[in-house]
């Protein structure tokens, strides 16, 4: 595993970015604390990001790939318009249940719709057309996901993609590991893809940003 940016570094820009709301931070401690998979919860900075990246756009509709604990899809949410929706899907039930009651405690309880089950079926069955899209999943079907998502994505709208560099795992040359391999084939399967500009964002495990053309 290589670091990418050194805790020094990222508890600097932390110390000095906007602070998260209380819920954000229960939610980071009870996740830190309870949770065995705690290191994919997306964190200070990187929530921080996505929440701006969502003022900016102003999206009506979000689809989210991958709720986890719930942190992300609140971040994202801040962004949404008034009548505004966000839709995120979980495969484990029990993270399902958790977020679930984060969000019934949240200003967007209305606004957010989880779906429990596999994102490859659930994908397909949903409605919007999306003006943002956050993929934080099973990193071996990150192209499916992409695949299945980005034709439904509004044109000018963003796609966002994390853990792009997979612990500095996918600089090995060549990448070693079912999810490295996968990732640096999602990378290089953007970079091929006239669709759409692109660029990787070097915060906590990178992420890749899209803009469909």
């Amino acid at each position: 595993m290589h670091e990418i940016v050194t805790d020094k570094a990222t508890q600097y820009a932390i110390t000095w970015s906007e602070p998260v709301d209380d819920l954000l931070r229960e939610i980071e401690e009870y996740t830190l604390i309870h949770h065995a998979h705690s290191h994919m919860l997306s964190g200070p900075l990187q929530g921080k990001l996505l929440e701006m990246m969502s003022r900016v756009i102003r999206p009506q509709h979000i689809l989210e790939v991958g709720t986890f604990t719930g942190y992300s899809a609140l971040c994202l949410a801040k962004g949404l318009g008034d009548n505004g929706t966000l839709h995120t899907i979980e495969i484990r039930h029990e993270d399902a249940m958790l977020s679930q009651s984060f969000f019934d405690r949240s200003e967007y309880k209305h606004q957010i719709k989880l779906h429990e089950g596999n994102a490859l079926e659930i994908i397909p069955t949903l409605e919007p057309e999306w003006d943002l899209i956050f993929i934080d999943a099973d990193k071996t079907n990150y192209i499916n996901y992409y695949e299945l998502t980005l034709p439904k994505l509004k044109k000018g709208g963003v796609l966002l993609a994390d853990n792009v560099l997979f612990h500095g795992e996918v600089l090995e040359n060549p990448p070693k590991g079912k999810n490295a391999i996968a990732i640096h084939a999602f990378n290089e399967h953007v970079a091929n893809d006239v669709r759409v500009q692109r660029v990787i964002i070097t915060v906590r495990d990178g992420i890749m940003m899209v803009i469909k053309k």
